[in-house]
């Protein structure tokens, strides 16, 4: 049945905020009898209960990142390509089943492999790096095919995306033994060979330069209290994230907006996004461009994986586990990665090493018993202890911990609880590599090493910009006439994702989808 909300009983607010309904007026003569003007004492609780732990979820990337100033209005650095030659989905013709000259032609779909497109629609710069003098594999569904690049067209029906002219070193005709005519295959480059007395290549291939940018954002807040209320003190003892502690209201109030302006830093540069177009007719009359976050940078050039979602078996997660340290492979191969997920998935970390070590599943005739206890210096009374924080698959080691920004009840947790459904954008943890990358700044004009994950804020000899926070008012230092005082806080700053193709971001995808 219904409840009604007794006299003198706290109030729920939409808002977590500080209201006159959410503490109990003792001045009110209600049914509690809790008024001040009666002879007797109340046992005031002065403490402020802390029911929420540590509210705070900032501390991510400063366990994985640095920060660095700049001096510019955004940030440009250049990343390395892949070194050797290779492409897919180039379409391969034969003249007719009999031919023995077969012809690669870079239509449009081709791509290397990481995507990027290298067809040319007019007759310029060659689109592919592969020359004539090649040894390349040609590859489809079913074999792989060894042949020699005679040509490249630089002339005729070809040359608009200079089609490569091709023999296999077999001899026989390119429409045979597996391999069929008009299909899409994969090439790589895996040589050269060249006659006795002939001259060298006829071209040289270049590296092709890649820049990546990215532009800071500037973060405001503001807390302000009058000059009466500065001095008036409370029954309540106050605490908080930032130290604050008292009898002062205003002390806590003014606490929590510096909590959660710092998490706002690191919560922007993760959901920030940039915006199509920079938009006029924003707050203030000044424009709205965003900035690259980490989630935007990883959906655009990372890995996406579903791996250990929902609840799978020991055996179901170790093989989605493998399937991204194969991907892992393709790319940088760095050996030490760190990982922060939710609670789901940190879970389904748990009992995959717990059913790969602990001899889970499997018959009492055939058990299926783990390897080794070897992240564990082989011990297993170490191993029951279910809460891993680190553990070596294959050639890599890996360290998990919990992501409180992915589990809050208040910050994406909430969001990811609403998506009832698997969703891409659902995320439920990321992997971030460890170590530095070697980058070429084009601002100070050299390379350097920096984590593959730092933050940039605007500075110079006059003004940092990284943290600034200042008073105005008239309480205490008087700095204007009103009869209050304002705390401002301003950050201006921005994310680099340097090397993303090594990160792996966890979303909710389709069961076993790897992007």
């Amino acid at each position: 049945m219904a409840q009604g909300v007794p006299a003198g009983a706290l109030t729920p607010a939409a808002l977590k905020q500080t209201l006159m309904t959410n503490y109990i007026d003792f001045a009110d003569a209600g049914a509690n009898s809790a008024n001040w003007a009666q002879q007797y004492l109340p046992d005031l609780m002065e403490k402020e209960a802390e029911i929420f732990g540590n509210r705070t979820i900032s501390g991510f990337l400063s366990q994985v990142g640095a920060e660095e100033s700049m001096s510019s209005d955004q940030v440009i650095w250049s990343e390395q390509g892949r070194l050797h030659i290779s492409y897919k989905d180039v379409f391969l013709t034969a003249n007719g089943g009999t031919a023995t000259v077969g012809t690669l032609h870079f239509n449009a779909g081709t791509t290397d492999v990481d995507g990027n497109a290298v067809t040319a629609s007019t007759a310029g710069a060659c689109p592919h790096a592969v020359r004539a003098g090649d040894m390349i594999l040609v590859a489809d569904a079913d074999s792989v095919t060894r042949g020699y690049v005679t040509s490249v067209a630089t002339s005729g029906s070809g040359v608009a995306n200079h089609a490569v002219t091709w023999k296999r070193y077999d001899g026989g005709n390119i429409a045979s033994g597996s391999l069929a005519e008009n299909q899409d295959v994969t090439i790589l480059v895996y040589g050269s060979e060249y006659a006795k007395g002939t001259i060298g290549r006829e071209s040289a291939n270049k590296p092709q330069f890649k820049s990546r940018t990215n532009k800071p954002i500037i973060l405001k807040d503001k807390y302000e209290i009058s000059g009466s209320d500065a001095a008036q003190i409370g029954w309540v003892e106050v605490s908080g994230e930032e130290g604050q502690s008292g009898y002062m209201w205003y002390l806590k109030a003014s606490g929590d907006t510096k909590a959660r302006f710092n998490d706002y830093l690191e919560m922007a540069m993760l959901e920030s996004t940039k915006a199509a177009a920079a938009t006029t007719g924003a707050h203030q009359g000044g424009n709205f461009a965003g900035t690259e976050g980490l989630w935007a940078a990883l959906a655009d050039r990372g890995n996406i994986s579903d791996a250990l979602d929902g609840s799978p078996s020991h055996i179901v997660a170790l093989a989605e586990f493998d399937g991204i340290i194969a991907e892992l492979d393709k790319q940088g191969a760095i050996e030490e990665n760190m990982m922060f997920v939710n609670r789901n998935v940190a879970l389904n970390i748990d009992d995959m090493l717990a059913g790969a070590n602990g001899g889970i599943g499997g018959t009492v005739a055939a058990p299926l018993y783990g390897t080794s206890y070897g992240v564990f210096n082989n011990d297993a009374d170490m191993a029951l202890n279910l809460g891993f924080s680190g553990f070596r698959r294959g050639s890599y080691d890996f360290y998990k911990s919990d992501f409180k920004y992915l589990n809050d009840a208040s910050t994406r947790g909430l969001i990811n609880d609403a998506l009832t459904t698997a969703n891409t954008a659902q995320i439920t943890g990321v992997m971030i590599p460890a170590g530095v990358s070697s980058v070429y700044d084009q601002n100070l004009g050299k390379n350097l090493k920096r984590p593959f994950l730092h933050v940039r804020y605007r500075a110079s000899n006059m003004e940092s910009r990284k943290y600034k926070t200042w008073t105005t008012g008239s309480v205490g230092a008087v700095t204007s006439d009103l009869d209050a005082m304002e705390m401002h806080f301003l950050s201006e700053r921005c994310l680099v994702v340097q090397g993303a193709n090594n990160f792996v971001l966890l979303k909710g995808l389709a069961a076993g989808a790897f992007n």
